[in-house]
Parts: structure tokens; C-alpha cells; sequence
């Protein structure tokens, strides 16, 4: 039998109702207890290595996480990570970028109600979770969530309150858990060493446009920020108001301070274009910037706090940026 380490971080999966709302309470022991058929499929030892809602996640966390498996990598043959849902498809993309070529299934999962519920999603998504990683061909970082295995940094949460409440962005999902048994879409095969990074560049924030936006809110956001991420409207673009091109001068002037900053849409699928129309084209061909394309918001920005805690050369993120990793961009 596969060992297999389980390592609880809090989560609707393990709270418990209080005067104050879910609060998540319920160790890494007690979540096995309530799926005692688990113990059939493998040999488990769990580690509660915190006990939040995933809003309190956090990149310092996100180290936190990698660091526990790379400390027990050697000992496991795979590992379970329990996880609210707000916050797990950027947990699943920064683990992504921390952890990669894992030969060793590293499997993210939570539930839209508490495991203590009699009627909850909790217990078969983390049965599920133990069938995949227990598989003789499962590996790298992926999502299990309503039967599905999701790649780390294709997942998005897309409903509040649903039991399928995760999406894989414009690529496949990889497997699913069907009759206790893993049906694979897609094979994948890693064929390089596990590599483990324990940095983070938390100055990366997100300015989403809306109409009539003020030039103001890039300078406040740029002040503090190494990097922008700009979440803009349909393929992407950036509006002219009364022919100012205030915005414009803006970001021009936030790069030529190094700022980096990158395009997105705020379109759930099929990326960005900016060059498709005018108020993109332009900005483009005459600023330094960088466009996701195809990567879900939330890789985007954990794949650039990874780069540029290694550096802020714009050519060296931009040759970083651009390079696939997990299938977080597809061309």
C-alpha cells in the first residue's frame, strides 16, 4: 500500500457552525475519521499544518505548504491537501510554480459544506482525492472537486454554493473519478528531477477596469506594486476617455519606472487579444507590456509573484512568462 500524507489547512471542509459563522475547527485526524473506508486504499499520517479560511490564505502560507511537502517528499508517495474553496484555485497555481516536475501526486481538495454535515460533498471529495493519488499514474499538482481532476493552474471556482463549483479554464480535465476508479482523458508523463522554490514576490495586484476609470487609481496601485495585472474588458484594450490618453501616459510612465504590467480580460473564457482592436494595438506595439492570453487569472498572478522574486528585468519575466509550465498557457 501507498503512504500517503494528508495535510490539513482549514477550509468549509473542516469547520464547524459557531455564534460567529463557520469557523474551521476540525483537526487533519478527525477528517480521516469521518471516511474510514480511506484506510483501505492506502497507509495515511496527516499533519495540521494550519487551520484557516482560505481567505487568510496568503503567499507566505503558500511557501508554508510547499516547504511541509518538500520536507516530507522523500517519505510519502503522495499527498492530500485540505482547502477551502475560495482560495484553492490560487493555491493550486502557486503550488504549480513552487513545486514542479513531481513525479509524486500532489492533490488539492475541499467541499462547498463541512465534512461534520450529514449532507455534505466533503466526504467523496476526499474520497476521491485518495483514489487519484493512490494511482500508479498520477502525478504533479491537480484539483479533484465533483469527480473531477483538474490541472493546477487551469482550475477556477465558478459557482458559490454548487457541488461542481470548480471549472478547468479552457483545457481538458485530466481524469475522472468514476466507480472508485481513475478514467483518464489525458496521460501525463514527468520525465525531468522535482525541482522545489521557496520564494514568493507578493507586490502583485490586480486593477480591474471598469468604465470611466481614473488614471489616478493606476498611480496609487503603481506606487506599491513591482507588478499590475490589468483585468480588462472583452479580448482587451485600454479606453480613451476625451482623447487625454491619460491612461496611456500612465502606464507608460509605470514602465518606464519597471513596473511590469500585464493584460488580461476579465472574460471567464478564450483569453486576450489586445491587438484585435485599436485601443489595444496601439499600447502594444509601443510599451513594454505582457498579455496572459490564455492563462486563468489566477495562475497569471502566481506565475508572476514566482518570477519576479527571481527578477524584475522585464525581458528576463517576459522569457519566463511565456514559458508553459503545467499547462498554464497553451499556444
Amino acid at each position: 500500500m501507498k503512504n500517503i500524507l494528508l495535510i490539513a489547512t482549514g477550509g468549509t471542509i473542516a469547520s464547524k457552525p459557531t455564534d460567529v459563522g463557520l469557523v474551521p475547527s476540525i483537526t487533519s485526524e478527525e477528517i480521516i475519521e469521518f471516511v474510514p473506508q480511506i484506510e483501505k486504499l492506502c497507509k495515511i499520517s496527516t499533519i495540521q499544518l494550519m487551520n484557516i479560511d482560505s481567505s487568510n490564505m496568503s503567499p507566505e502560507r503558500w511557501i508554508k505548504i510547499a516547504n511541509c511537502i518538500r520536507e516530507n517528499y522523500e517519505k510519502y508517495d503522495g499527498f492530500v491537501i485540505t482547502h477551502g474553496t475560495d482560495t484553492l484555485a490560487y493555491t493550486g497555481s502557486a503550488l504549480s510554480y513552487l513545486i514542479q516536475n513531481s513525479a509524486k501526486p500532489i492533490v488539492l481538495t475541499g467541499s462547498q459544506k463541512s465534512i461534520y454535515l450529514q449532507d455534505t460533498d466533503a466526504r467523496k471529495n476526499l474520497y476521491d482525492s485518495f483514489i487519484f493519488v493512490c494511482d500508479e499514474k498520477s502525478s504533479g499538482v491537480h484539483i479533484v472537486f465533483d469527480s473531477k481532476v483538474i490541472v493546477g493552474t487551469r482550475a477556477r471556482k465558478t459557482r458559490t454554493h454548487s457541488y461542481n463549483a470548480f471549472d478547468s479554464i479552457d483545457y481538458p480535465i485530466v481524469a475522472m473519478i468514476f466507480n472508485e476508479k481513475v478514467i483518464y482523458y489525458i496521460n501525463e508523463e514527468i520525465d525531468k528531477p522535482v525541482k522545489f522554490y521557496d520564494e514568493l514576490n507578493s507586490n502583485v495586484n490586480i486593477i480591474k477596469l471598469i468604465p470611466g476609470i481614473s488614471n489616478k487609481v493606476f498611480e496609487f496601485v503603481g506606487e506599491i506594486s513591482d507588478v499590475i495585472v490589468v483585468e480588462g474588458f472583452g479580448v482587451g484594450g485600454l479606453p480613451t476617455y476625451d482623447d487625454e490618453k491619460s491612461l496611456f501616459k500612465t502606464i507608460q510612465k509605470l514602465t518606464q519606472q519597471g513596473k511590469i504590467i500585464v493584460f488580461t480580460t476579465s472574460v471567464p473564457h478564450e483569453g486576450s487579444n489586445i491587438e484585435v482592436y485599436q485601443v489595444g494595438n496601439e499600447i502594444k506595439g509601443s510599451i513594454n507590456l505582457l498579455e496572459n492570453f490564455n492563462m486563468t487569472l489566477e495562475s497569471t498572478v502566481c506565475k508572476l509573484m514566482w518570477i519576479t522574486a527571481k527578477t524584475k528585468v522585464f525581458s528576463e519575466v517576459e522569457k519566463m512568462f511565456y514559458e508553459s509550465i503545467s499547462h498554464d498557457i497553451v499556444y
